[in-house]
This record gives C-alpha cells, structure tokens and sequence, in this order.
C-alpha cells in the first residue's frame, strides 16, 4: 500500500540526532529522504557509539540508529559548485531539514531567501537548541545543556539525588520529533495550496513543552516542581515497590484502582484507614502506605504480581532492562524493531527500530540498510542531469 509521505522528497542536511530522528520518521513512512553530508567525515554520529570498530568504518552505531531508509551523498557547500548543485536539488525537493547554528546557512548563502527564490513550495525545518531568536540563539547546545536549562534535571531523581539527567537524550528526541510533525503539517498546507513556510524548531522550547503538567501546576497551582524519584506526584500508590522478587511499577491512580489493589494483595481494611482511604491522605501519607504494600507485596515476584493485578484492571509492570524490553513479546510481536542481514560496509546484522505506531493505509517501516557515505552521490547527481565528465571534475575539485 502506499505509505503517507511517498512521492516526497526530503533533504537532510542534519548532524547527529534531533536532525537525522526527525528525517527517519519520514523516511519510515516512505519520502525519498537524500542525506546531504560533509564530504570524507559525513555525519558526526557515524563516529559515535558503543562499537569503535563501527565508529572507525564511518557506521557508528549512533548512526545507525535512525538513518535507515535514506540515500546519502556528499557535498562540499563551501563550494560555488557545492551550493549549486544543492539548488538544483532544492529544485526537486519537498522538504529541508538542517540543525546548523542560526545564521550559518545564510553564511553559506544557502539560507532561507536564497532556497525559497529557487522552490516556493519548499518547506524549509530549521532545528536549533534555542530558536532562531532571542538571546541565546547563537549559544552551542547539546542535549545535556537542553535538560539543564529546561528545569528537566531539577525534578529528576529523588530529593537526595536530584538533579539528575535522563538517561537517554530525550530532548535531541523531542525536538526531532517535534519538528517531524511540524513538517507533516506543512506539507499538508503545501499540498493544499502549494505555499511553502519556514519552521523553527527550538529543542528547549519543544521539551518545556512536553512538561505540562509540572509546568501547569507552577503556572496555575503555584505549586513548586521538585524531584520525587519514581514516585508520581498526582496519586498513591503510584510508583516503584520492592516485590519478593524484582522490582514493580503500580500506578494505581483511581480509586477503584486502589481498593481492588489491596484486596487482591491481601489488605483490604487499608480501604478503611482513615491514613489511606482518599486521594489526598495517601498522598499525605505516602511513605506509610508504601511501606505497608512492599509488606504485602513480598509475597509473590514482579512477575507473578504484574499478572495479577494487569488482570484485575490494576495498572502494572516489572522493572526491565533495554535488552528485556527488547525481548518482550508484546514488543517482538508487533515488529517494532526491523533486521538486516546485509548491511553495505559492515560484517555483521543489525538491527534499528521502526517507528512507534502502525497505519492501516501502509505501515511505518526501514525499506533500506543506514547508507555507507556517499554511497547514492553519483546517482543522484545523475538524477539532477549532470554527466559523467561533470561529476568525475565535481570529485576531483573535491565538490562530492
């Protein structure tokens, strides 16, 4: 079937991970997605990860995670010929997406202006770490820097441990796929009226966003954000509890929820405990009860309790690992991760992750191994009508 974004061509011109996330979420549902990259080093993150031999083949296992269904070419832009043949790709492009520091196209004389006077249906996605203006806009930002100066940190961890970073870079996530909707959106208005636009992602303000609640309840409430560990600040018992056997997440936030839990662990007059019988007093008294469940929970193991209360309508669910996560059926068996055996410039099969929802009309999926650099640079450039004579002289001048 034919998936959402076929037919669309999108140029990604990004480095690392906000750029690249936001480019393979359309790839995954089917645009020509051609990464544009530096000539001889290409994307920084094919130098990055776990792996050095893969970082030293260029296939560094950051790259690999979400450049899967792109072609890759290089181009010098410093270049008159460079900037030339970016145009003329721009001339057959939907979509650009970059995550250069504001200014720096312009510099290259590739901004914004200069694009749209050569495509007007272009839809043009800047991502940066504070926006396209204000103060900060030429300040250098790493995800790290995002969560600190996000407030994110502050309320991660417990009081004694806080502030704390997350331990994956969700705020190079949330702004990839924050613009990876911006982008949808545009397109829907440029198919509609043939209008492009610009869009300026800002990676702080996309992630202060994502904080809604803790941000509604200091704008609104009043009531100051502070770390809780695992505990959730809107209800209890909702959190981590130690089991006879591994750890288990329980967010019993109704309560209905509450009651059915400590009748089914064997509690049932902690309903009426005067301590514990609302919302509000268990949330006063949340290290009282909590102590009193663990008492109970001891009984069984995380697994044997996240059957039985998932049966009973009781939120619940152990405490895994990456690779025991990877490894659950329910995650197995809706394919969310996709194999290749075969992978150009590379001994060994991987596997990436797909996207995290499915279409009736044509679901999200890799249809191509991440690209070794420069791999499609000659076919592409013979897709925009240059000839053989002109890309050999484009390599000697060290354009591609």
């Amino acid at each position: 079937m034919t998936k959402a974004f076929e037919g669309i061509r999108v140029l990604d011109l990004t480095n690392v991970l906000a750029g690249p996330f936001c480019a393979y979420q359309l790839a995954l549902l089917g645009a020509d997605v051609i990464k544009v990259e530096v000539p001889r080093t290409g994307d920084l993150a094919r130098q990055l990860g776990a792996d050095s031999s893969l970082n030293a083949a260029g296939m560094g296992a950051s790259f690999l995670a979400q450049n899967g269904g792109k072609r890759s070419m290089t181009l010098n832009l410093k270049s008159d010929a460079g900037r030339e043949v970016l145009l003329r790709l721009v001339r057959s492009a939907d979509v650009l997406i970059e995550n250069f520091r504001p200014g720096v196209m312009d510099r290259l004389n590739v901004g914004y202006e200069v694009l749209k006077a050569a495509n007007p249906r272009l839809v043009y996605c800047a991502i940066s770490g504070f926006g396209q203006d204000g103060p900060m806009r030429g300040a250098p930002a790493y995800d790290q820097i995002v969560q600190g100066l996000s407030g994110v940190m502050s309320i991660t961890g417990s009081e004694d441990s806080a502030p704390l970073r997350v331990g994956y870079p969700m705020a190079d996530t949330i702004g990839g796929i924050t613009a990876a909707f911006a982008v949808a959106s545009a397109l829907v208005r440029q198919q509609r009226t043939g209008q492009g636009d610009f869009i300026d992602v800002s990676m702080l303000d996309s992630t202060i966003v994502t904080m809604g609640w803790v941000v509604s309840n200091y704008l609104i409430a009043d009531v100051l954000p502070k770390p809780m560990g695992n505990e959730n600040f809107t209800a209890v018992p909702s959190g981590t509890f130690r089991t006879g056997d591994g750890l288990l997440n329980i967010a019993a936030n109704k309560q209905e929820q509450f009651e059915a839990l400590m009748r089914v662990v064997g509690r049932p007059e902690l309903v009426e405990d005067e301590r514990f019988s609302r919302r509000e007093q268990r949330k006063q008294n949340r290290a009282a009860l909590t102590a009193e469940l663990e008492q109970a929970l001891a009984a069984k193991s995380a697994q044997d309790w996240e059957a039985i209360l998932s049966g009973i309508g009781v939120p619940a669910g152990r405490v895994l690992s990456v690779p025991e996560a990877l490894e659950l059926p329910q995650v197995r068996g809706r394919e969310l991760l996709a194999r290749f055996d075969e992978v150009p410039g590379l001994d060994r099969p991987i596997e990436v992750v797909r996207a995290g929802f499915k279409m009736a009309g044509g679901n999200p999926d890799v249809a191509t191994p991440p690209p070794v650099l420069g791999a499609d640079t000659d076919p592409i450039l013979d897709e925009l009508g240059y000839s053989t004579d002109e890309i050999r002289a484009m390599r000697d001048n060290q354009v591609i």
